[in-house]
This record gives structure tokens, sequence and C-alpha cells, in this order.
């Protein structure tokens, strides 16, 4: 046999061999995946609800991700199973990567409050939450709330440390109601705190030095918490300290900038939130794939780093229930930077899925979305894909840019309790008020 023609029989051979296994594994998605009927969040998830995964029903803490921050469709969809949580499982704890300062202003708003949909969104600290698609499910839960006691109203949480900006002040006011013996000395350095800026792979000492002095603060308002009787006071004071506990937080991140620490205090935060805020045990958390998955940051894929998920499914076990997304094509935007342009956002489109991706596949299924809890898939004929490590596109905070690597390696079944594939997405609203 001539060389060439070896190697023609040996690539029909491999190709072959990959289409069975592509079609096996299709064919697998198309019989068990678990039909999503569209990404609109107003609308109901009948097919979900009547084979709902019995880890899912089962769990308490539910875990939903994106794989991009700008993606319209993993917003909606996230908002519908938030909306179906609240209606059929009582999740009343909504937790999302964005700050404690966001905190006040939307809860005032969803209980009620005076605004709208644009002073509402000035609350966040993260921009892309700056969307009509995130305001509109801040509207739905303030019409959910109407009329409802406190007790049974939806309450929105911030587990991230990276924004304390005016946290100094709510202490010092709180100081200063109950006349607290806090000296000036001590709120100051609060206020260096909440003032200093994050500058990432520097050396510092910064939390060193000051983490003590703000845990004299914190003794100090746990002393008088414990000398006064009137409940309405006493809450005031634990939301202070809970205040106080984030600038500490903020403060090691300062020293200690990395993904995994700012993952830990996270998970603290959601620990916190879980045991003290939520009636029920039960919360809803939105963020990225690289917080909620189970196994670890995986655009950090050469260290071995605690995640968010990771915590929460070591505490939790399985009443921790993480949902991660992927997609195949559609409109992406990133931030790009060259020597003759200043930077600027630039929508990037993306025709068709990588290769060598889990997409590459998953989009040759029948359903526009859908979604798979990965116990069944693992227990299926076609278990060895979710196990085989491939390519997924992380897109974080600087969105999607075709010239850098997006595509880092991942095991689903390691990672996710379930997914939910997306063919097409497209761009979030930023037009808040658009129809």
């Amino acid at each position: 046999m001539h060389l060439r023609t070896y190697i023609s029989v040996i690539t029909f051979f491999v190709l072959f061999q990959s289409y069975a296994q592509n079609y096996k594994v299709v064919n697998w998605i198309n019989e068990n995946a678990i039909k999503i009927e569209d990404a609109n969040p107003d609308t109901n998830i009948t097919i979900f609800n009547n084979s709902i995964p019995k880890k899912f029903a089962d769990a308490k803490l539910f875990g939903f991700g994106e794989a991009t921050h700008q993606g319209k469709e993993f917003f909606n969809i996230k908002a519908k199973f938030f909306k179906y949580l609240v209606k059929n499982q009582g999740v009343k704890t909504f937790i999302m990567e964005d700050s404690y300062t966001s905190e006040a202003g939307i809860n005032e708003w969803i209980s009620g409050g005076k605004g709208n949909a644009e002073t509402i969104a000035k609350n966040f600290s993260t921009g892309f939450w700056y969307c009509k698609e995130v305001v509109d499910l801040l509207e739905w839960m303030r019409d959910y709330n109407l009329n409802k006691p406190e007790e049974e109203q939806i309450r929105f949480y911030g587990m991230d440390i990276q924004n304390v900006k005016d946290i100094n002040k709510e202490i010092r006011d709180l100081v200063k109601k109950f006349e607290i013996s806090v000296s000036e000395e001590l709120l100051l350095v609060a206020d260096k705190c909440a003032e200093k800026k994050v500058v990432y792979n520097k050396s510092t000492d910064w939390a060193d030095i000051q983490i003590p002095k703000l845990n004299e603060i914190k003794s100090i308002l746990l002393d008088f918490k414990s000398k006064i009787k009137n409940q309405k006071n006493i809450e005031e004071v634990i939301s202070g300290i809970r205040a106080l506990d984030y600038l500490t937080k903020y403060t090691y991140y300062v020293q200690n900038n990395y993904s995994q620490d700012r993952d830990l205090k996270m998970f603290e935060n959601v620990k916190w939130i879980v045991e003290n805020k939520s009636n029920n045990g039960k919360a809803f958390i939105w963020a990225h794939n690289e917080h909620i998955n189970n196994k670890k940051a995986g655009n950090y894929s050469r260290r071995n780093i605690y995640n968010l998920g990771r915590h929460l499914k070591e505490y939790y076990k399985n009443n921790y229930y993480s949902v991660g997304f992927d997609f195949g094509t559609g409109t992406q935007a990133g931030y790009f930077s060259t020597k003759d342009e200043k930077p600027s956002w630039k929508k990037v489109e993306i025709k068709e899925p990588f290769a060598k991706t889990y997409a590459e596949t998953l989009n040759l299924a029948k359903d526009k979305i859908y979604f798979i809890d990965m116990s069944i898939a693992l227990d299926g004929n076609s278990s060895y894909f979710f196990k085989k490590k491939r390519k997924q596109i992380v897109a974080g905070g600087g969105g999607f840019n075709p010239k850098k690597n997006n595509l880092y390696n991942k095991k689903f079944s390691e990672m996710y309790d379930g997914l939910i594939f997306v063919k097409n997405i497209s761009l979030p609203t930023n037009n808040l008020i658009a129809k």
C-alpha cells in the first residue's frame, strides 16, 4: 500500500469514528435532554417541570452561571428559572455577583420604594447588570413582593467584595446614631480601607496592618449589640457589622488579589446570607460559570484554584446544584486595545462553534435550547463525551476577543450538575426602557 493511500485510509477511519461518536452523542441528547421552550423570561418551563431531575428538585442552593457576562438569552433563561424556583420551591433569596453596596437601594425599590428602571440600575456596581434583562427581573420581583408581608418577600443580596464605596460612611452613621464609642482614629482606618484601590500583581502588607484595627471596630460593635434590647436597633447594628465584614474582606483582597481569594470571600458571604437571611435555607446564585462550577476556575486551569462553587459543593454537598451555560453561535462584544485606537467595546460575530469544543457537538442537537442533568448524562451511553476534556468559551470582564485565547479545557462531568445549551445568543439590551 502506498503511503498516500495508507494516510487516506487512516484519515477516513478517524473521520468515520469521529462522525459515529458525534452521531451517538447527538442522538443521546435528542432523546434525553429536556427542551427549554424559549428564552422568554415570562413563559413557563413546562417541559422541565414535567420531568424535573431529582437532584435539582432536592437541592436548596442553585448556582446559575453564564459562559459570558454578555448573553441576553443567558440572562432571560436565568430569570425564567428563578421565577420557577420562587413559585415552585419557595426560593426567595436572590444572590448576585455584585457588591454589598448595591443591596439597600435595590431592596428598597423591590419592596415598593420610589424609582424607575434607570435609577434602580444605578445601584449596581457591576456594569454588565445595567441592562433591560436584569432590570426587568427586578421589576418582576417588585410586582411579586406587592402586598406581601416582609417575611414572604424576595430579597436581593450582593456577595462580591470588589466594591465597598461608602461602606465607611454607613459605619460612621451607625456609630454616630447610637453614640458608640469608636474612636475617630479607628474610623479613619475604615475610611482609608474603603478608599484604597486594588493594585494587581503588586506585593503589599496593607491588610496585615489594617485588618487588626478593623477587628477592633467589630469588637466594639459586637459588645454594643450585646447590651441593647430593642430588636430593630439590634438589626441595624448587625447590618453595620456585616458592612464592616465586607470592608474587612475587601481589605484582605487588596493584599491578596487572586481569584481564589475573591471566591473564598464570596463563599463566606453566601454562607452568611443563607444562614442568616434565608427563612428556609434556599437561595438562587447568579454569577459567571467560573464562579458557580463545582471544580475550579477553569481559566486558571494550570493552578488548583478553589472557586465559589467548589466551596459550596464541598460544604453543602447535594444541597448545592450548579447550572452551567454554553452556546454555539451569536453576537458577543470584546474590549479591544490597539496602538492606533483607544480601547473600546466592539461587536464580535461568532458564526459557527469553534473546533474541538463541546459546543461543536452540542450545537448539532435538534432543540435550540435544552437542559442536561449531568447525573443522567453520566449514566447514559454517551457519558464519555462529558467526561473527556474539551474546550469551552470563557469570556469574563473583558468580553470576547478572538485574538486572545478565550477557549479553556473543561470536563463538564466535573464542572456542573446541570448544563443549559443555547444555540444562538445575542447582546443584552442596554437601553433600559427599550420595548
